[in-house]
């Protein structure tokens, strides 16, 4: 299998290449593309991981279907043959890694919703004892669970880090109305997903979902649930105040860190143990999320 680092359609109009995703204007819709492209610590990487692309489109599918009695979203197929004409020739290389979508106007700030503590959050909550602001019960060790989910809103950054804000912050950026849609629809997903992958023996710790304006309605768009924009971990391995062992990206995290590297642009080349690991835990979590 090959690796898509990026894509190149002469007779199509790309308008953005953000850090995983390139998009093609088709008109009223857009053409989205998941490379194999990976980023960490903001910093695409010079190597991707294979077949990511699929499994990115894979279970955002997958969500996309799950959660659509919650929000509507911009999805309308994953089949090259139910796609504009213009794009059939590609199909060799679009199979299985692209969505054709409304052509929704993004709303500009990142809905994060946590329900276990780690990460940033737990760097957050030992310095100031909460989350983004949030105030959280004293005693937390790494890993617990939260009494409920907290939603930590960011900013949106195409290129370089995201950024923390306040929910009242994001008012200020996407409107009041907006904000609050946003904020319960991010908190409903997750709740009813984290319910439905725990069946399966999956906890997801936090996730990232985005949101856009389509016929004056906010609807969910770009991905949803995957190992790019969500921690999973083993329910059955789960142990409190222990770092967990996570079937996402966080293996080449842990793999940056231990780098003399300062976390700028350009990233590092990862080994290809680490690429392979990556790959193969993508594609575990992708199977046991959508195992029927």
């Amino acid at each position: 299998m090959n690796i898509v680092m990026k894509t190149e359609f002469p007779d199509l109009k790309l308008i953005g290449r953000g850090k995983v995703r390139d998009i093609y204007d088709l008109d009223d819709k857009l053409l989205i593309v998941s490379t194999d492209r990976l980023s960490a610590f903001d910093v695409i990487l010079p190597n991707g991981i294979e077949g990511k692309g699929e499994v990115l489109t894979e279970l955002s599918t997958f969500w996309f279907d799950k959660t659509s009695h919650i929000v509507k979203n911009h999805l309308i197929t994953t089949k090259i043959e139910e796609m504009p004409a213009e794009v059939h020739k590609y199909k060799d290389i679009l199979e299985g890694r692209s969505m054709l979508v409304k052509k929704a106007k993004p709303l500009l700030a990142e809905c994060v919703v946590r329900g276990y503590i780690t990460g940033s959050g737990m760097k957050d909550y030992l310095k100031t004892g909460a989350v983004c602001g949030i105030k959280l019960p004293a005693g937390l060790q790494e890993a617990d669970k939260l009494p409920s989910p907290i939603f930590t809103p960011s900013t949106k950054a195409d290129v370089g880090h995201d950024e923390s804000i306040s929910y009242e912050k994001m008012c200020d950026i996407v409107g009041k109305e907006y904000a609050e849609k946003m904020r319960d629809y991010t908190i409903k997903i997750y709740t009813f997903a984290s319910e439905l992958a725990l069946s399966k023996g999956i906890i997801i710790a936090d996730t990232k979902l985005e949101f856009g304006l389509y016929e004056n309605e906010v609807i969910l768009i770009d991905e949803v649930l995957t190992p790019d924009s969500s921690r999973f971990w083993f329910a059955d391995k789960y142990k409190s105040g222990h770092i967990q062992d996570s079937m996402d990206k966080q293996i080449v995290r842990n793999y940056l860190e231990t780098l003399d590297w300062d976390k700028k642009a350009p990233g590092p080349v990862l080994p290809e143990n680490i690429s392979k690991e990556t790959s193969k835990r993508y594609r575990e979590i992708a199977g046991l999320l959508t195992a029927e």
